[in-house]
């Protein structure tokens, strides 16, 4: 058993992104209808808050570009990104320009776009946004929502677009096990 670090112990941040990328997590799009018309932008930290009454929540970058105009909508809807969505990741992940340009996609219950392909949609009211750190916290009210049976959905670990099958425990050196 390994000793804790002293409290107080400052944690670089390279070092904290470095062992997070070991942390296998979500890629979604979080989308919105906005007075500018639809807007959207890729978020890996999405999760579950609570069942009753049925909340998430996901994590912003304060830099981000899309954010400003989407936070004032009021809703938007988590689009859970399927194993083979890499293009659509991509389109999502850049900085400004035409992000729905060309793309097929329909409306929620509350107007906001839903993706084709996608494993799962979650439609959300915005409940409350917090600044926390570098991001900003939005949790939201789950109000409509939708799964595409049998799409593994898409996951990043350490650097890398996987999906869940590609996380294999045969495929992965176990910590502690031969491992300095």
């Amino acid at each position: 058993m390994g000793m804790a670090p002293p409290v107080g112990t400052h944690v670089e941040p390279q070092m904290f992104r470095q062992v997070l990328a070991h942390v296998p997590t979500t890629v979604t799009v979080v989308t919105a209808a906005t007075g500018d018309g639809p807007a959207g932008l890729v978020v890996g930290s999405f999760v579950s808050v609570s069942l009753q009454p049925p909340l998430v929540g996901v994590f912003i970058d304060e830099s981000s570009a899309s954010w400003p105009p989407m936070s004032g909508s009021g809703s938007f809807t988590v689009n859970v990104l399927a194993h083979d969505q890499q293009d659509l990741c991509a389109r999502f992940a850049r900085s400004g320009g035409e992000k729905f340009a060309d793309l097929t996609w329909w409306e929620s219950p509350h107007g906001n776009p839903v993706l084709p392909g996608t494993t799962a949609w979650l439609d959300c009211l915005v409940q409350q946004v917090q600044k926390l750190g570098d991001h900003f916290f939005a949790v939201a009210e789950v109000v409509g929502l939708g799964v595409e049976a049998g799409l593994a959905p898409m996951v990043f670990h350490c650097g890398s677009l996987l999906t869940v099958g590609d996380l294999a425990p045969s495929s992965h050196p176990t910590p502690g096990k031969g491992q300095p």
